[in-house]
């Protein structure tokens, strides 16, 4: 259901975006604001899955999702810093990229247990593939993450008001630059505590209901 969710979210973008004048408008949101539809789809549909699941399985996915959210949080801070790291430090030796990344892993990522896999710890960035096929891109994720939650939250506040600034701000497509795109949506274009902090305390809220 998260992925269908997610993937609804991209096609109501497409929707929403199709009365746009100009016709390379209709198709190329940044990427950053894309992902915004999708992600906010799955929060925001995340209040129905009982059409779909029974109530604890309902509440098991609800749980796996969020949880999934703050780990990727933490997971995209680690793959951009560790890019940044590869392009900025060339001629590095294979053990002091491990180095690098596993100093990456303590820092984001620190309060894991991996006793008995060190070898896995070490490598672990080999499992994603932007890092292979697309250079600093992957942080978009995390951008776009935070607007979602953002959408959550005003829906959470007043439904009606934040389903209709969502509605409207897919509809600009690409028309606007992504600051006014999330302006649109009811959201910062910021990644400072104020608007981060917020967003935490909202996923540790609807996690301690989900225990």
């Amino acid at each position: 259901m998260e992925t269908i969710l997610h993937e609804a979210g991209h096609a109501f973008h497409a929707i929403a975006a199709r009365d746009e004048d100009l016709l390379p408008y209709r198709n190329s949101p940044p990427i950053e604001f894309c992902e915004v539809a999708s992600m906010s789809m799955e929060l925001l549909g995340n209040e129905f899955i009982e059409e779909f699941y029974t109530a604890p399985d309902a509440q098991r996915a609800r749980r796996t999702h969020l949880e999934g959210i703050v780990g990727i949080l933490a997971w995209i801070a680690t793959v951009d810093a560790f890019q940044h790291w590869i392009y900025t430090h060339p001629g590095h030796s294979r053990t002091e990229r491990a180095a690098a990344w596993l100093g990456l892993m303590d820092r984001f990522g620190g309060d894991v247990d991996w006793s008995g896999h060190a070898e896995a710890r070490a490598n672990l960035w080999h499992r994603q593939l932007h890092i292979f096929l697309h250079p600093f891109y992957y942080i978009e994720y995390g951008i776009a993450q935070l607007g979602a939650l953002q959408v959550w939250a005003n829906s959470k506040r007043d439904k009606m008001k934040a389903l209709n600034d969502y509605k409207r701000s897919l509809a600009l497509g690409g028309s606007r630059p992504l600051p006014e795109l999330f302006n649109a949506a009811g959201c910062r274009f910021e990644f400072n505590g104020d608007t981060i902090r917020p967003l935490v305390e909202l996923l540790r809220r609807e996690l301690a209901k989900l225990a």
